[in-house]
């Protein structure tokens, strides 16, 4: 639940958000899995928010958003300033962010239960400077689209122990029509260079990313290679359903994250889910419900809903 107020400043307008949320398991696992904690993305379970957005802070249209999220196991503060770009060039954001792991109490800390580091900098709390840049490319036709997306983040060494590193993650995505049906297929990767937490790791396995594999439970690395296809086919004007595979990746790269926490939490670096769904146009959004088997046999059903109209 949240809630949302609009500040008139003179000539600007403040925009105040208030979220609050409670995340409930996103799968059924249908057979006993393996024992794995999320080690490589603690800061994915957000109970709260306050979130102050400008649109128009110097007059010329660019944009300042301030954030707080307090999760289960983290707080973060961000500060993020974006200027207006031309659309060729790659739009850039100056984000400042810093970052307090806490444990199950709510207390700060600097390791975790196995003694090791949580955060980069050793103390209780990692921040950082970023310049984010992104690029995006999209064409589409009535039998198909091509979408590409380019991200790159580059830590700043404003303070000696502010993290340093740089960051890039691509999207490539293709669908084509085949008769009635529809094939969607994409290949999403990245590298990190440098400086690094074990909560800055790519989290590979979950929706969106391997189906049939908690969030996560594929791998957790400097790097990663996911790869996707689906296959649609329309059953009334509403319903469809779906045939897809998804495999990834950690590239070996696990061993890299400070601490280990792929090996230490039996995570198998790569997978595969295939399965089958329906994909379902309802008045308040696009529900999606997937079965997926993966390379252990474990069966899992995903829920999903996107495009909300609420």
């Amino acid at each position: 639940m949240g809630a949302q107020k609009s500040i008139h400043a003179g000539k600007a307008k403040i925009d105040v958000n208030v979220d609050l949320t409670h995340k409930l398991c996103t799968s059924l696992m249908l057979l006993p899995p393996i024992p794995i904690r999320d080690g490589g993305s603690p800061l994915s379970l957000v109970i709260g928010s306050l979130c102050i957005k400008h649109p128009n802070l110097f007059g010329g249209s660019e944009k300042l958003d301030v954030s707080w999220d307090k999760g289960l196991y983290d707080s973060t503060v961000l500060v993020a300033y974006r200027r207006p770009r031309p659309e060729w060039l790659p739009q850039q954001c100056f984000v400042l962010q810093h970052v307090n792991i806490l444990s199950d109490d709510g207390r700060s800390i600097t390791r975790d239960m196995e003694g090791f580091p949580v955060t980069c900098s050793g103390s209780t709390h990692d921040s950082m400077v970023v310049l984010k840049q992104e690029s995006r490319y999209a064409k589409a036709t009535n039998d198909s689209f091509s979408r590409f997306s380019m991200q790159i983040e580059q830590g700043i060494p404003v303070l000696s122990k502010w993290l340093i590193f740089n960051k890039f993650k691509f999207v490539a995505t293709k669908g084509l029509k085949l008769g009635p049906a529809f094939l969607v297929a994409s290949l999403t990767g990245g590298s990190i260079v440098g400086d690094m937490a074990p909560y800055q790791a790519f989290a590979v396995g979950g929706l969106g990313s391997v189906r049939g594999y908690g969030e996560g439970a594929v791998g957790s690395g400097r790097s990663c290679l996911v790869a996707n296809s689906e296959l649609t086919l329309p059953l009334t004007e509403t319903l469809n359903g779906a045939l897809f595979l998804d495999c990834g990746s950690d590239l070996g790269s696990g061993r890299l994250v400070p601490g280990n926490p792929a090996l230490r939490q039996g995570k198998p670096g790569s997978g595969t889910g295939f399965g089958y769904g329906l994909r379902y146009k309802s008045p308040i959004g696009h529900l999606q419900i997937d079965y997926a088997m993966n390379s252990f046999k474990q069966k899992t059903v995903f829920f999903g809903i996107s495009n909300l109209g609420l």
